[in-house]
């Protein structure tokens, strides 16, 4: 018998939202499967992602479950319907699942919203720039894995750059722009990819300037997804093992007000621009 593929974070995320909507129901897994005509092993395993749930059921669960939030229920019956494989499915058992969870996020994302301050984005990254991140890895990456790993992020350009971009929003420090990833030709010919992208309009990169009195309050890089409403939000942050990603409301929130105090003391587009173009010049 084959085993059964491990679920997404996007399938984990749909069986986590369904699970909050029956305990803010006051439900038991037992209570909820008599009301819908199962048994609570079904319910266990649709909560636990490990069991695909039709949107007819779905929506009956929700109904069951109080839940009025036509917008938010008619999200989740979307993610359940869900049948396509993404390109990045090429990559499954090959690359580190965290990388694909990261490519289907992005790829149903309203909207993007970035703060890095050690290193240029990866959805702004040149090959270039990406090979030689991967090249500084330890323990040193096998040769075909390194390059399957710039293929891949090459790859995740198409939400800023395909025929349906999304909006993009970019905070990225300073020192970023300065360190020098793989010499100055490939660091100079990061910072003009980053102005060549930053002129689309669905694009928005501000540096975060080293003259700031007082700034702490991000200390680490992080990634903020929109989803189709702001309950599906999800946040991504690096963590000691890969990927963590964060879906509660409350630190939703928080991330939210960080990335717009940051925002709020950033240089704007146009200075932003200028800077880069400056730091460029020096290569």
């Amino acid at each position: 018998m084959g085993t059964k593929r491990e679920p997404t974070a996007r399938q984990l995320r749909l069986a986590v939202e369904l699970r909050r909507l029956r305990e803010a129901a006051g439900l038991s897994a037992r209570e909820a499967a008599a009301l819908l005509g199962v048994n609570s092993v079904q319910i266990s395993q649709i909560e636990a992602g490990t069991s695909g749930v039709s949107e007819q059921r779905l929506r009956r669960m929700a109904a069951h479950y109080a839940c009025e939030d036509g917008e938010f229920v008619d999200a989740l019956a979307g993610m359940a319907s869900e049948r396509a494989r993404g390109w990045w499915e090429e990559y499954r058992g090959l690359l580190p699942t965290s990388f694909l969870d990261l490519s289907e996020l992005e790829h149903h994302a309203a909207y993007r919203w970035d703060v890095d301050f050690l290193h240029i984005p990866g959805l702004l990254q040149t090959e270039g720039y990406a090979r030689a991140l991967f090249s500084c890895r330890v323990p040193q990456l096998p040769d075909g894995e390194r390059e399957m790993r710039v293929r891949h992020r090459m790859q995740r350009r198409a939400v800023i750059e395909g025929e349906r971009p999304i909006p993009y929003d970019v905070l990225v420090h300073e020192a970023a722009l300065r360190i020098r990833v793989g010499g100055r030709a490939v660091s100079r010919a990061q910072l003009m990819q980053v102005l060549e992208l930053s002129e689309g309009d669905h694009v928005s990169v501000r540096v975060i300037p080293f003259d700031l009195d007082e700034f702490a309050d991000v200390t680490a890089d992080m990634v903020y997804a929109g989803g189709p409403v702001p309950k599906l939000d999800t946040v991504v942050r690096d963590g000691p093992h890969g990927a963590v990603f964060v879906d509660s409301e409350a630190q939703l929130g928080v991330f939210r007000t960080l990335f717009r105090r940051v925002e709020a003391v950033s240089l704007d587009p146009d200075r932003s621009r200028d800077v880069i173009h400056r730091l460029a010049k020096e290569l």
